[in-house]
């Protein structure tokens, strides 16, 4: 009799362990669709004969279902993705070396933000690392300049040149901005170290201004001879004319003038990868942002980002690619 009795209370605890972890693990709510977009190849523009001139730059986040799914992030079709500038001393045209940031370059750029953090840090016992991470993108340039008006008509299709970038990231930065309300400014800022922004040389301009077309083309990232990102700009999830709105109403005194880039965001395959259901346990635990650095910091995971010496190549076909050293 107490045989049986406990073996239905270890059935019954097992059940409720296996319901509750595939609670925390389930889905998102909502699916996560590509936008409809008409495939441009090649043949259906030209290369710029002009030097690429940049004036701003903008970064959009989680424009792709995979990133969206292994960095365990929200989805809500109703509201606008993450959105956040970049330094222009980031740029690297056509690649070459980039030197990893000190931990004194860390400090003062978390320190400029958010004055006082590195005294917390200091009573957290952290002492912060890089983690630096690599983002294959697609990049656009603002051929001429754009007006509240143009962005009003739905008609309106923004002309536009094409490239590759290789949005390089600092993720201990960015990890600190979790649960604050300027947390996209942290993005910003790991993002905008010198030479963290190399892009291909030629700019490609398609031969008709379409709002639903883009180039079509697979994103490869190579970290010292492994493929570790690998997926069609088809799959992104908003369309250029879209990100500039989206970037309007983040910034709505910014200037859209001829020169502004905006990096569209990365595919799946990025160092930072963590399980939803992870994500969601630390969530009921109440883990904070310094917990969470701890944990990232102290993981197998951390081996994963780059280090001195890796050679990292972000292509895209024929669009071009860019390659550089970390130092």
């Amino acid at each position: 009799m107490i045989f049986r009795f406990v073996t239905v209370l270890v059935g019954a605890v097992s059940l409720v362990f296996v319901a509750g972890f595939l609670y925390i693990d389930r889905d998102l709510a909502e699916q996560i669709n590509p936008a409809d977009f008409e495939c441009l190849s090649r043949e259906d523009g030209e290369f710029s004969k002009k030097d690429l001139v940049v004036k701003s730059l903008y970064g959009i986040g989680l424009s792709y279902a995979r990133h969206i799914n292994e960095t365990a992030s929200n989805f809500d079709p109703k509201s606008d993705p993450p959105i956040f500038r970049k330094a222009r001393l980031s740029l690297l045209n056509g690649g070459g070396r980039v030197a990893m940031p000190s931990i004194t370059d860390l400090a003062n750029t978390v320190e400029s933000l958010e004055p006082g953090l590195n005294q917390k840090l200091q009573e957290q016992q952290i002492e912060l690392s890089v983690l630096m991470d690599y983002e294959a993108e697609l990049a656009f340039v603002l051929l001429d300049d754009i007006t509240e008006d143009d962005l009003r008509d739905k008609n309106f299709s923004p002309r536009v040149g094409y490239f590759v970038a290789n949005d390089l990231s600092a993720r201990s930065i960015a990890i600190l901005g979790e649960g604050q309300p300027n947390r996209y400014e942290y993005w910003g800022l790991s993002k905008s170290f010198q030479g963290f922004t190399p892009i291909s040389t030629r700019v490609w301009i398609p031969s008709v201004a379409n709002p639903n077309a883009i180039p079509c083309v697979t994103l490869l990232t190579n970290v010292n001879g492994e493929i570790r990102q690998r997926e069609s700009t088809s799959n992104l999830i908003y369309r250029p004319v879209d990100m500039l709105r989206f970037i309007k109403r983040k910034y709505p005194s910014g200037d859209f003038s001829q020169g502004n880039v905006i990096l569209t965001g990365t595919p799946g395959g990025v160092t930072l990868n963590t399980p939803r259901w992870k994500a969601r346990m630390a969530d009921i635990l109440g883990l904070n942002r310094f917990q969470k650095l701890k944990t990232i910091q102290g993981s197998a995971m951390a081996k994963r980002f780059m280090k001195v010496g890796d050679e990292v190549t972000v292509s895209a076909e024929w669009l071009g690619g860019a390659s550089v050293t970390i130092e």
